[in-house]
């Protein structure tokens, strides 16, 4: 029987466009709230088109130590050029760069997940020090 982790793809976001970046904007110490930017296609853009397009991305934390993982976000993109008068005719599209605001009380591993309408999910981590 197969698991989601099986699906996963990973891979060096400076080499493959479809890795969600991670990126820490803030003072980490306890009870200070910091910026999460998560982002697809940082140094290789992606496609945002109906055709292919980041569909949403999902931020989690594993606090060290502890068995269950914390589900902190999803965000889901949903315009893509998408029109009645023909696809990439639409009015505005929705750029994989999204962010949230968190407060860490303990270390642990921050897991984004992004998912491409034709490649799949992929995921990345970064290890959240105090």
């Amino acid at each position: 029987m197969s698991t989601i982790g099986d699906y996963l793809q990973k891979a060096d976001w400076k080499k493959e466009k479809h890795v969600p970046t991670i990126e820490i904007k803030g003072d980490i110490s306890p009870g200070n709230p910091v910026k999460i930017q998560l982002a697809v296609g940082t140094e290789i853009p992606h496609p945002n088109t109906v055709e292919h397009h980041i569909r949403w991305m999902k931020l989690f934390f594993q606090p060290e130590g502890e068995k269950f993982t914390v589900h902190l976000a999803t965000f889901n993109l949903e315009a893509h050029g998408e029109s009645a008068k023909g696809s990439g005719e639409g009015a505005v599209t929705c750029e994989p760069l999204v962010e949230t605001v968190v407060k860490f009380s303990r270390p642990g591993s921050l897991l984004a997940l992004s998912y491409c309408n034709i490649h799949g999910l992929w995921e990345n981590s970064q290890e959240v020090k105090l």
